[in-house]
């Protein structure tokens, strides 16, 4: 870091180590331009802070294509509850909780693969050819869904889709991590995590018109055109995906100019939050994973985000619950989709202004308080428009109930700052955190059994419980936190030492 110091200031840059994480300031000050005589940086007769904005721009469509792959990942992973409106437990021969056994598989083969795939990507030089790869494959899963003839041949596949599915959402999230600093993820971390909810609302609108138009063509039902569909545009994106997703900004990167290359590099370098990453010897390959296995702070937060995702689970059965309001199955999925474009929305709001202010808990907690104001709505009563205002979100123009994704999106940006003192330790923590969080979708299946319908008063109860559970941990958690950082700032007073790292809270 002091030579990174001396290369700015023989440029005529001010420079100032990103140690801290409550200063959101520029990083970069200019104060000249870079003489001729330096070829150290390829950054020649180019303003610092015109450049980095260039950068991020590059890197923001490039996320934008992530919200791409990641929209059409959650509608390959929610497509079995539309099609269980067009006859799909029946051809299949489904009685009891098999529906929601076949739900759950999926999230199995999704736990079991996230924390080693992520090992793998943090040392992979090319993690797009990987990420493109893996989602070839469930594309190909999600095709052979259409033709399945059995309850349990459906079981098997969903569970080999989960399994290869598991390795997208912490990779992504982890590869946004590599190229932005620390007040930045939040709002692409939205940007990304939005994907989830733009695909409630558009995949159920796809979803409406495939079951509506093409069923008994070719001889086929239309629950088997949802899945042929949706694998081949899968297969489709993901080809587009081997060419566009970034690698890490260590790897040449067609898209970027060599000055472009070297600030992404750089401002990297910049966001390490402790003098860990400076080793002298070179870090072991599953070092990481011990430190965030031994880290009890993992462990908490994980199990916070895994009463998080149950208290969302209605998001899988968004069309059962829309189908209790009396109308059919192609309206359903249509009033699907107006309560997750308005969180969609909100996801950014809340987001850019979580990073505006450094604080993630308050922007945590308030979604999660307004989710539980609609759980409460929805059990209150059976009139058709209130259980409609409490899906859609409206106290009279705000959101309700699925205003709690809009907290995982802040929860997801809180975990990346806090465990960032080394590359392979966040990669290590996101997959295990979200592994845990994806357990909670696993049990959570279970919430929601026809028996409960149509007024599901019990599965609100528990979504109401695990979201006050989840309230509490994290409160712990920043509590945690906000005593680290005391301890520090006394010490720091003590021993005469600058500012160094603080907790975001």
């Amino acid at each position: 870091m002091i030579e990174l110091g001396r290369l700015y200031a023989s440029i005529g840059i001010s420079y100032r180590p990103l140690r801290a994480t409550v200063d959101y300031s520029s990083q970069y000050e200019i104060s000249g331009r870079i003489s001729d005589d330096n070829p150290a940086l390829a950054l020649d007769y180019i303003d610092i802070s015109t450049l980095e904005k260039r950068l991020v721009r590059k890197l923001d469509l490039r996320v934008a294509f992530l919200v791409l792959v990641f929209i059409i990942n959650n509608m390959d992973r929610t497509n079995a509850a539309a099609a269980r409106l067009r006859g799909y437990e029946e051809d299949l021969g489904m009685t009891g909780n098999q529906f929601n056994t076949l739900t759950s598989m999926l999230y199995v083969g999704y736990l079991l693969t996230q924390t080693p795939s992520n090992m793998v990507l943090h040392h992979m030089k090319r993690p797009s050819l990987y990420l493109s790869s893996c989602m070839s494959i469930w594309g190909v899963f999600t095709v052979l869904m259409g033709a399945v003839q059995t309850y349990h041949a459906a079981l098997i596949l969903r569970f080999f889709i989960g399994f290869v599915e598991a390795a997208f959402f912490p990779g992504a999230v982890f590869l946004l991590s590599r190229w932005y600093k620390r007040n930045e993820l939040g709002l692409r971390t939205a940007f990304l995590a939005c994907g989830a909810s733009i695909s409630n609302a558009f995949g159920a609108l796809f979803a409406s018109g495939i079951l509506g138009s093409l069923d008994g063509t070719l001889g086929f039902t239309a629950w088997r055109w949802l899945f042929f569909v949706e694998g081949a545009l899968t297969i489709v994106v993901a080809v587009s995906a081997s060419w566009i997703l970034p690698d890490f900004p260590s790897t040449p990167n067609l898209w970027l100019l060599p000055d472009e290359q070297t600030l992404a590099k750089q401002r990297m370098e910049e966001e390490v939050a402790s003098e860990n990453e400076h080793k002298s010897k070179p870090e072991e390959y599953y070092s990481g994973l011990v430190e965030a296995l031994m880290d009890w702070r993992v462990w908490w937060v994980g199990a916070a985000l895994n009463l998080m995702s149950s208290s969302m689970s209605f998001g899988i059965y968004f069309p059962t619950l829309s189908a209790t309001m009396g109308y059919s199955a192609t309206t359903s999925l249509l009033l699907c989709a107006p309560p997750w474009i308005l969180g969609t929305a909100t996801s950014f709001v809340v987001a850019r202004h979580s990073d505006v202010t450094g604080d993630r808990f308050w922007h945590i907690v308030s979604p999660m308080l307004i989710g539980i104001a609609g759980f409460i709505l929805a059990i209150s009563t059976m009139n058709t428009t209130m259980r409609y205002i409490s899906l859609d979100l409206r106290v009279p123009l705000r959101f309700l109930m699925t205003q709690g994704p809009v907290a995982y999106v802040v929860c997801l940006t809180w975990v990346m700052n806090t465990f960032s003192q080394s590359q392979s330790k966040r990669a290590a923590a996101i997959a295990l955190i979200n592994s845990m969080a994806s357990a909670g979708v696993i049990s959570s299946s279970y919430f929601w059994p026809s028996s409960w319908g149509p007024s599901y008063v019990n599965s609100y109860l528990i979504c109401i419980l695990t979201s006050v559970l989840c309230i509490a941990m994290l409160w712990v958690f920043r509590r945690h936190l906000s005593r680290c950082n005391e301890a520090a700032e006394a010490q720091e007073q003590s021993l005469g030492l600058p500012k160094g790292l603080r907790y975001i809270l």
